[in-house]
């Protein structure tokens, strides 16, 4: 059995026009997308920057009903500062976590209360506080 293949004398596979019309496709679908997947993940960060600052406030509230004060910094929620009453560790860790950005949260107390903040994203100027 003598099996020949036929040539038509035509190469096959896609034209230089068939491969740019794809390439621009991509390029307009990534162009779309891209954008939509970045304000996403600015917003995920927003949120669990809010979860842990409620989750550092939650901390610093049973501090403070364990000894009577508010904590001189957030440090003293893993470490005993010396404060009568302290039954901490307040958090699990040994250490403070930063916030999605990597930034230390910002601490302060004034009177009778206490604010946690995390500077947001860099450059846009949005802080993010226990009252957003």
């Amino acid at each position: 059995m003598n099996m020949q293949l036929k040539q038509s004398g035509r190469a096959t596979g896609f034209t230089l026009v068939e491969v740019l019309l794809v390439i621009v496709i991509i390029g307009i679908l990534a162009a779309v997308a891209v954008p939509n997947f970045a304000g996403k993940t600015d917003k995920a960060r927003v949120a669990s920057a809010k979860s842990q600052i409620k989750n550092l406030a939650s901390a610093v509230d049973i501090f403070e009903v364990d000894t009577g004060t508010y904590p001189a910094s957030l440090n003293a929620l893993l470490v005993s500062p010396g404060v009568n009453g302290w039954d901490g560790p307040y958090m699990k860790g040994n250490s403070i976590p930063n916030d999605p950005w990597g930034v230390p949260y910002q601490y302060s107390t004034s009177g009778n209360g206490y604010d946690i903040k995390s500077p947001g994203p860099a450059g846009k100027n949005t802080p993010i506080s226990l009252n957003d």
